[in-house]
């Protein structure tokens, strides 16, 4: 029988199931994902990438090429540590108001965003002897991920994230993550969309130094009204260093174990620091080791562990050494 996802009670009764045959992410059996794709392009491997947008490499050859050899790294690590692999697509900025900046109109992004999860089924197949791979097709944030922005209604936010998820079911995806948001009404409108499509939905939520949301909200009350409107299946945090997410954590709670996937930067700097960078901060490796360590003591269903802004594969090959000796 296939595997569904073991979500959250709640007054829901719908739930999006696994596909037949594939494995999801639990502490018994966790799974590598990538670091910062975008930081790693362009600091480590010499790409230009225009409003920090990662797809248009989909579409000449070079450009798939520079993606798969970033993703064997962390299929290297997969299999170093016979855990499965998510690969995520390089659509953080592949959404319509994003695209327009790169000339791209709705046809167009729909294509490359159908494009991407080919691509990745493709590596999929090729990364036959790792145990479970899934794709997932990565959604950002409509505004800028670290600007002051007014709060976003879910509708809107379903109405404008909508094509890119349809496009990634379309593709095959086998589920949707949004990266990078830090308000809950675009959470809500992107879990909405991809529950409308069949899509498992993973909510990734950002925060700032103080651990909290950009605005001030702390991240168990965003969780908790996202869990009360939708069927996410999972939470992720990312783009941000293990201190600043420990100290969101609170007091502790069931709503800890919503929490499955950390995606954290290398730096301890702010993202408004982070943004007006010319040089990569890579950070300690060690201190995000030990950040890392006492997440895991907080977090008991992690069970994706990957990176964001300043790490490469090796950053995420010391996370997982250390989670090995553990």
């Amino acid at each position: 029988m296939a595997p569904t996802i073991a979500a959250k009670p709640s007054h829901h009764h719908h739930r999006v199931p696994v596909r037949a045959g594939l494995a999801w992410p639990s502490p018994a059996h966790p799974f590598v994902t990538d670091g910062g794709l975008e930081t790693d392009l362009i600091y480590n491997r010499g790409e230009r990438l225009r409003e920090f947008a990662a797809y248009p490499l989909l579409r000449t050859e070079r450009g798939r090429a520079v993606l798969d050899d970033y993703y064997d790294g962390y299929a290297a690590v997969a299999r170093a540590h016979g855990a499965g692999l998510l690969l995520e697509t390089p659509t953080w900025r592949a959404s319509a108001d994003w695209g327009a900046r790169l000339g791209d109109d709705r046809r167009a992004l729909y294509d490359v965003n159908v494009l991407a999860v080919h691509h990745l089924l493709a590596l999929r197949e090729r990364y036959a002897d790792i145990r479970d791979v899934l794709v997932s097709g990565a959604i950002g944030p409509r505004a800028d991920a670290y600007a002051d922005i007014p709060p976003v209604d879910p509708d809107d936010a379903h109405t404008y994230h909508e094509p890119q998820i349809g496009a990634f079911a379309e593709g095959g995806a086998h589920l949707v993550t949004g990266f990078t948001l830090s308000d809950p009404g675009e959470a809500i409108g992107i879990a909405r969309a991809a529950f409308f499509h069949g899509l498992p939905a993973v909510i990734g939520f950002t925060v700032e130094e103080d651990g909290r949301l950009r605005g001030g909200m702390p991240l168990r009350e965003a969780i908790e009204l996202v869990d009360a409107e939708t069927d996410t299946v999972h939470y992720m945090v990312n783009c941000a260093h293990p201190q600043h997410v420990l100290r969101g954590l609170g007091e502790g709670g069931a709503w800890l174990g919503r929490i499955a996937s950390v995606r954290c930067n290398a730096s301890t700097r702010t993202h408004a620091e982070l943004d007006r960078a010319t040089r990569l901060d890579a950070g300690d490796i060690d201190e995000l080791r030990r950040g890392h360590d006492a997440l895991r003591e907080r977090l008991p269903g992690l069970s994706v562990i990957g990176g964001c802004c300043g790490t490469d594969a090796s950053h995420v090959a010391a996370l997982w050494e250390e989670r090995r000796s553990a």
